[in-house]
């Protein structure tokens, strides 16, 4: 089961600390909630009743499973992606914003890394710590304050070019296993074009221009 939507959705993952005002924000922009696996319980500690859970439900609690209307649970049994990909596949929404993927277990979240990588599902704004990590577009233009933190990460061959970065990227070549852009700095506002898989990363206060970018 799909679930499509007008407006943006929030995306509860597992992880054990969702904190208030990490979920209000993103609220804020994305406001359907949804939910992978045990995200669903978060979600309703949060007096929040998901649209649509995802998962093996491997770790979802028999109260969610109990509360949450059964046309709203959709468990899937294959092992072969992730809860998280499993998810932002079943939207058809304009933007995700994702939290509770990071923090509790660094596989987890390597894994949700990769799956932004391979651009499934809308565009999604992955909540982490202070930052906000999306899988760049090939054109993006950002209207950021000069000295805002702006770090590229290649997840694959990539190149790019750019505007407004103290550093420019123009004629580079990243991989993984070679340079990455992390640490760049805005002097106004910044345009991107990349090609290949190149991860974004900016402060989390940035979220709402980044969501409007997009």
């Amino acid at each position: 089961m799909r679930l499509a939507s007008a407006r943006p959705v929030t995306l509860i993952g597992g992880a054990p600390a969702v904190a208030r005002a990490d979920l209000q924000q993103a609220l804020r922009l994305a406001p359907v909630v949804a939910a992978a696996d045990s995200g669903a319980d978060t979600a309703l500690s949060h007096g929040l009743m998901p649209a649509a859970v995802w998962g093996d439900f491997d770790s979802i609690s028999a109260r969610a499973r109990a509360e949450i209307p059964a046309e709203n649970q959709h468990p899937i049994a294959e092992q072969d992606s992730t809860d998280f990909e499993k998810c932002l596949a079943r939207l058809d929404t304009p933007f995700v914003i994702a939290l509770g993927f990071s923090g509790a277990r660094h596989d987890h979240f390597l894994s949700a890394l990769g799956v932004l990588a391979r651009r499934i599902g809308p565009p999604c704004l992955l909540i982490a710590g202070e930052d906000v990590i999306t899988l760049a577009p090939p054109r993006l233009t950002l209207d950021l304050a000069p000295g805002t933190r702006v770090s590229l990460f290649p997840m694959g061959p990539a190149s790019g070019r750019s505007t407004g970065l103290k550093w420019p990227i123009d004629g580079l070549a990243f991989a993984p296993t070679g340079r990455s852009g992390t640490s760049n700095e805005a002097t106004g506002p910044v345009t991107l074009e990349c090609e290949g898989p190149m991860l974004l990363i900016l402060p989390r206060s940035e979220l709402p221009a980044l969501a409007g970018a997009l």
